[in-house]
């Protein structure tokens, strides 16, 4: 049920952390100018957010691949001492897909980390999560899945937290909804669910599900073909970071770990072009103004802002030069 009213502050401190694994991170969204590479239904989130109520501040700490004890001992304590307004929580995910994780327990440290977010006054956000068709060897992995929903929805109710029922979702049937992968959203998919997000804050959006056309059915030869190439480019590179006891969030860190001014579009547009324009004039008087980087700058002026996707800016992304809103890495050779 969608709220008639806000479900956020009117007043007062305006944080939103956003905690969890790759759906929370925005593995599917690619956008290579951003930390970690990709952009996500959150960095969405916060972006229509501050245009509802400019002053919003907005922290991402999921990384891909953390189980449900990654998540409470790297992300819970630093949300916590971020006094969040907003909290939005997906975890467990990962953990069952491990066939040695016992649900019971699980769901039982689940709650203890909702009932600290909780503890906090913020408005929490909890997620379920979808029955995605992957491989019919996953089939027996659903009644695992069915009882963490049943469950997250029960903890949801008991601590008061907004839940997004994903599970209930139909749009992410289409097949299209889904990365090359089939375990993440794409970006259709991720645009889709933080419009759903929106809607149960009851914070207005014009976020609309993409108008296709029914998708069109696979012959035998495409299906054998896309098997085999899902098999090539997802399964076997699983199953060997699985033996080698390595993910793909070994080496990542959080895309935002402080909170960080997530701007109205006007002003952030005009940011970035004055930061393209400050960056552009620096490379020229260094002698290092690349026909690589050159060819970037002229294509983000001409997109005027179409291309930069997410409109955060003025980030400080680590130790890399802030250009406010593009980095221009091509032809760059510091």
């Amino acid at each position: 049920m969608v709220p008639s009213e806000s479900l956020l502050p009117s007043s007062g401190r305006r944080v939103f952390v956003a905690l969890g694994d790759s759906f929370t991170e925005g593995v599917g969204d690619r956008d290579e100018r951003l930390p970690n590479g990709v952009r996500g239904w959150a960095d969405r989130v916060a972006e229509k957010l501050a245009k509802a109520q400019p002053g919003w501040k907005y922290a991402n700490l999921a990384i891909r691949s953390k189980r449900l004890r990654h998540i409470i001992d790297e992300q819970l304590e630093p949300a916590l001492r971020m006094r969040p307004a907003l909290v939005t929580l997906y975890a467990g995910g990962n953990d069952i897909l491990d066939l040695k994780t016992d649900m019971s327990t699980l769901m039982a440290d689940y709650e203890q980390l909702v009932a600290r977010l909780a503890g906090t006054g913020a408005t929490l956000v909890l997620f379920t999560g979808f029955d995605v068709k992957v491989s019919a060897l996953l089939e027996p992995l659903k009644k695992r899945n069915s009882f963490y929903n049943h469950q997250v929805r029960a903890i949801a109710k008991k601590h008061g937290a907004v839940l997004v029922d994903y599970w209930c979702l139909d749009a992410f049937h289409d097949r299209r909804m889904w990365d090359s992968d089939r375990l993440h959203m794409s970006k259709a998919g991720h645009k889709y669910l933080a419009g759903q997000v929106l809607d149960q804050l009851g914070v207005p959006h014009k976020i609309r599900p993409k108008d296709w056309e029914p998708p069109t059915p696979l012959t035998l030869r495409e299906w054998e073909r896309r098997q085999r190439r899902w098999v090539h480019d997802w399964v076997l590179p699983l199953f060997g970071r699985k033996l080698r006891g390595v993910t793909l969030g070994d080496a990542l860190t959080p895309r935002w770990p402080e909170p960080v001014e997530v701007p109205r579009k006007r002003r952030a547009e005009e940011a970035r072009r004055r930061g393209v324009r400050r960056r552009r004039r620096a490379l020229a008087a260094r002698g290092r103004f690349s026909r690589g980087c050159r060819r970037v700058v002229q294509q983000d002026l001409v997109a005027g802002g179409h291309a930069s996707g997410v409109e955060l800016h003025h980030l400080e992304v680590r130790d890399t030069v802030r250009i406010e809103g593009v980095l221009l890495e091509a032809g760059v050779q510091d």
